[in-house]
């Protein structure tokens, strides 16, 4: 195996922002094609950058984040955080007790690692499913938690969404929502409510996902919660500073639902040409992808790698030959080694749809060429 552990997981992060680095310094940004879904952005107008310091920015920007904020994600207050993670981090913090249980129903598993994770920390059990019938609330519960949209942009089913909401409540239990894509994804495409509208104590989204904001988290809900996390928020550094929270303002005011909608239509014809070629690309809402077992079965030559260690060569190969930035590459320790395309992102519109299939193509038999010896994957990677 290559990666084994969260450090191995670093390090090839940071090789492929020295690649990304490189790219640009040598060749152009024009030469990377950023189509990870993440790209977010820092739209800021000059006068609104000489406003950034460290009081003057929260005083000029985080009201009208509110006004913009409310009408995004729905609920009574907005909480602008350095990442949704920290959200997540201090919502549990501030409403769950040492062992005490936090039950999570999403479309698929597994959730994001940073829910079981801060869950750890306070010492509270932590179970979650994705079969609905499965789905209860046992004795001693302080939280449910919902995801919206999930980390492979499976969409949960509003009914169940809603059922969840309501049996929580019954129950006299906060329900937690990562929306971090969805409060996007589920809204535009699919035509849910916001989790807000739905019932939501707190949701959360990520302002970098399928939007032209930072990366950086943006919590909505109900006041008196809102202002519980908010203290665990200060106490523990997790706010957004100054020109996160400017970014968000504009990446908000900025973003466009015709992109998704538009890409929504240009991912079946990327998935047919795909689907020429190879057996098992499936489509997202915004693009198609192809999750490392899939992958592993495109793959005919024996090798000893693991499914996830060939979709990080594959991300790899596809940067460095052709400035192709897909998640497995950048992402953080945890997150989910699915290749996607997303065409959702700026860098999409300006691709040739019949050129990236043969980049994808090119990439894949590579792949096959050198999956056979490991000490060159690891070369690729590291």
């Amino acid at each position: 195996m290559i990666i084994t552990n969260s450090l191995d997981e670093v390090k090839k992060r940071e090789k492929a922002l020295s690649i990304i680095k490189n790219i640009v310094e040598s060749k152009g940004r024009d030469s990377l094609f950023d189509l990870t879904g993440l790209s977010g952005g820092f739209i800021a107008s000059p006068s609104e950058l000489s406003l950034l310091e460290t009081y003057v920015g929260p005083a000029i920007f985080e009201e009208d984040l509110q006004k913009v904020g409310r009408q995004h994600m729905g609920g009574e207050k907005i909480l602008p955080l350095n990442r949704t993670s920290s959200g997540i981090l201090a919502t549990i913090l501030a409403l769950v007790e040492k062992d005490s249980n936090v039950v999570h129903y999403l479309a698929e598993l597994p959730a994001h690692p940073s829910i079981p994770r801060s869950c750890k920390l306070v010492g509270a059990n932590y179970f979650e499913t994705d079969v609905f019938e499965d789905f209860s609330i046992p004795d001693n519960t302080s939280l449910v938690v919902i995801t919206g949209s999930t980390m492979d942009h499976k969409v949960i089913d509003e009914e169940e969404f809603r059922k969840v909401i309501d049996l929580a409540h019954e129950n006299n239990i906060p329900v937690m929502v990562d929306d971090a894509s969805g409060a996007r994804l589920r809204t535009v495409v699919f035509n849910q409510q916001r989790a807000c509208d739905l019932g939501a104590d707190i949701a959360i989204t990520s302002t970098d996902k399928l939007m032209p904001g930072p990366r950086g988290g943006l919590m909505a809900g109900r006041g008196e919660l809102i202002d519980k996390i908010k203290v665990k928020v200060n106490q523990f550094g997790l706010e957004a500073q100054p020109p996160l929270v400017l970014a968000m303002l504009n990446g908000i005011k900025n973003f466009n639902e015709e992109n998704l909608i538009n890409s929504f239509s240009r991912k079946d014809e990327l998935f047919k040409l795909l689907n020429e070629k190879f057996d098992y690309f499936e489509t997202t809402p915004t693009g198609v992808m192809i999750s490392p077992e899939n992958l592993a079965k495109e793959i005919s030559v024996p090798h000893n790698l693991s499914n996830n260690d060939l979709a990080f060569v594959l991300s790899f190969i596809l940067l460095n030959d052709y400035g192709i930035i897909t998640i497995p590459a950048v992402s953080m320790p945890g997150a989910s080694a699915t290749i996607r395309f997303d065409l959702s992102t700026n860098d999409a519109f300006n691709l040739n749809l019949n050129d990236l299939c043969k980049k994808i193509e090119s990439s894949i038999n590579k792949l096959q060429d050198v999956a056979i010896n490991e000490d060159k994957c690891r070369e690729i990677v590291f």
